[in-house]
């Protein structure tokens, strides 16, 4: 039993020394410098542009130290990799989530899915810098091959939209997976030179565009 309560004891007493810090962890605390630093990353990246932020425009954006953030990133192309790959998933799970509300008619799907995407540029023009002007320029993220797949992500979602909406398409699987890279290269062409020319065209103007061209081919690709 006292071996026990004297375990118990130092178990407690190192609980009590990792929490000293408004009641949170060192983890906890590492934790939320590291979100702290991610949201830095998004304005300082987002407004500037990669190339134009140090470490310590980031570190003063947050409000921390240059030491804490190789706390938590090796380099700024680590930080912005990670960026990158948030802002990716929540631009997935807004077009998704469109997409499956609109379900099961497959032309107010393509026009619900579309809708989402350039509305969530529109609305946060910092996500839509980092991830269609930026990232194509970051080599680090052509090295990992996070570039490519991401785009075999958007790929894969758009060939699986098509064999869901239209199971009587005859055409071979690799051949669909090509016309799914063309609509999404397509897309991604025309929401790059938006995005860089300031939003200029209105959203109705740019989804018309892009959803012309979309059912146009899905049109050919069901005869």
């Amino acid at each position: 039993m006292a071996t026990n309560d004297s375990t118990s004891k130092k178990k407690t007493k190192s609980v009590s020394k990792e929490r000293q810090f408004k009641g949170l962890s060192l983890s906890e605390r590492k934790e939320a410098r590291r979100e702290k630093l991610i949201e830095a990353g998004i304005a300082t990246y987002g407004t500037l542009g990669f190339f134009s932020v140090t470490v310590k425009d980031v570190c003063q954006e947050a409000k921390l130290t240059e030491r804490y953030f190789y706390e938590s990133f090796k380099k700024s192309e680590d930080l912005f990799q990670t960026i990158f790959l948030k802002m990716i998933e929540e631009l997935q799970q807004n077009l998704m989530q469109a997409v499956i509300k609109a379900a099961p008619d497959p032309e107010k799907m393509v026009d619900a899915g579309l809708r989402a995407l350039l509305t969530t540029l529109k609305d946060d023009p910092r996500l839509a810098r980092i991830v269609y002007v930026d990232a194509v320029l970051v080599q680090e993220l052509h090295n990992q091959a996070t570039i490519q797949e991401t785009l075999a992500q958007f790929d894969r979602m758009i060939q699986a939209f098509v064999m869901l909406t239209m199971p009587q398409i005859q055409h071979h699987e690799n051949e669909l997976s090509l016309i799914a890279t063309g609509l999404n290269g397509y897309v991604t062409q025309i929401a790059i030179r938006w995005v860089m020319g300031g939003f200029e065209q209105s959203l109705e103007q740019v989804l018309t565009a892009c959803r012309v061209v979309f059912l146009s081919l899905l049109a050919q690709v069901s005869k």
